[in-house]
């Protein structure tokens, strides 16, 4: 993990000026993750800090909250990654609807050049912020001609169906139930993170003990209601598991639950932080007659599970281009 500094909206101490990038950077997909490969690079090169500067809500949830998408990751696991990515800082602006009224130009001048000392933008080809998005890419190297700093733009990743990769498609995936495609997108498999908490106990009663999730929050995209193979994130290491996400409709049950049953480990994990990891749906929810017949088709699931598990390139994503 790097020396990650995350900053709110004081101003970071950068006296010789800073390599900068600016997004909401939601899924952290393989564009989003070009972006920060190349903001470090740049950075280096010229001996100057990398700031990534994001913004806290999703600036559609201020603007425009019926247009608001549900997100790939929340803003605790975008700051996990970004502390994998080894850039300097991280800066959280609170999106406000006052930072959204700010033109273009005065945005680049009170924020970018302002607070964090900008000598290099970079930025996508479809980049755009301030008011009504107006700094597109003509924008921006007007005010960096002006101003006197660099303007870098980077073209778009671009999947093996030849569609460049965006937070959007992704989302569309994932809510499909495209977990391969979404991880195509993502460079990894889409993911759930949360803490145990103690469930009803009744999946020990048939021999499926499960590991239970707090409720996630209702900003984050969940894939469709279903049994699914999973890779199980927990404090000892990584271990195979099958993951129940909806209802349990043979018990009466009608809550929305997550509940995975862990291979070939157990513990007591409440109060753990774990993630899941979907690597293949095996079926959506299904009503059986009586808890046997339940208890039947959960042991196809783990052979069906742990078959998934176990392909040689199970943990291989599909080729991007």
């Amino acid at each position: 993990m790097s020396d990650l500094t995350t900053h709110r909206d004081t101003g970071l101490p950068l006296t010789d000026g800073a390599v900068i990038t600016v997004g909401t950077f939601d899924g952290m997909h393989r564009g989003h993750q070009d972006v920060l490969r190349t903001l470090v690079e740049h950075a280096e090169r010229r001996g100057l800090p990398s700031v990534v500067l994001t913004f806290e809500p999703h600036p559609l949830e201020v603007v425009n909250p019926a247009a608001a998408p549900p997100l790939l990751t929340l803003h605790s696991e975008k700051l996990e990654m970004f502390a994998q990515s080894g850039v300097s800082y991280v800066a959280v602006l609170p999106f406000t609807p006052a930072l959204a009224a700010l033109e273009a130009e005065q945005f680049v001048d009170d924020v970018l050049i302002g607070r964090y000392g900008l000598r290099e933008l970079l930025v996508g080809h479809d980049h755009g912020f301030g008011r009504g998005r107006l700094g597109d890419i003509d924008v921006l190297r007007a005010l960096g001609t002006s101003r006197g700093f660099e303007v870098s733009v980077l073209p778009p990743v671009h999947a093996a169906d030849g569609h460049a990769i965006s937070s959007t498609a992704i989302r569309r995936a994932v809510a499909g139930g495209d977990l391969a495609r979404a991880a195509a997108g993502l460079g990894r498999p889409y993911s759930l993170q949360g803490v145990v908490v103690r469930g009803d106990q009744r999946g020990r009663t048939i021999g499926f003990p499960t590991l239970n999730l707090a409720s996630v929050p209702d900003r984050k995209l969940l894939p469709p209601d279903g049994v699914y193979a999973v890779r199980v994130q927990l404090p000892e290491g990584q271990f195979g598991g099958m993951l129940n996400l909806g209802p349990r409709p043979t018990v009466g049950d009608q809550m929305r639950r997550i509940e995975t049953h862990v291979f070939d480990v157990s513990a007591d994990w409440y109060g753990a932080p774990v993630r899941l990891d979907f690597v293949a749906r095996l079926r959506g929810v299904q009503t059986f007659p009586g808890l046997e017949a339940l208890k039947a088709q959960l042991a196809r699931d783990e052979t069906h599970a742990r078959a998934c598990l176990a392909r040689p390139h199970a943990d291989e994503l599909p080729s991007v281009g």
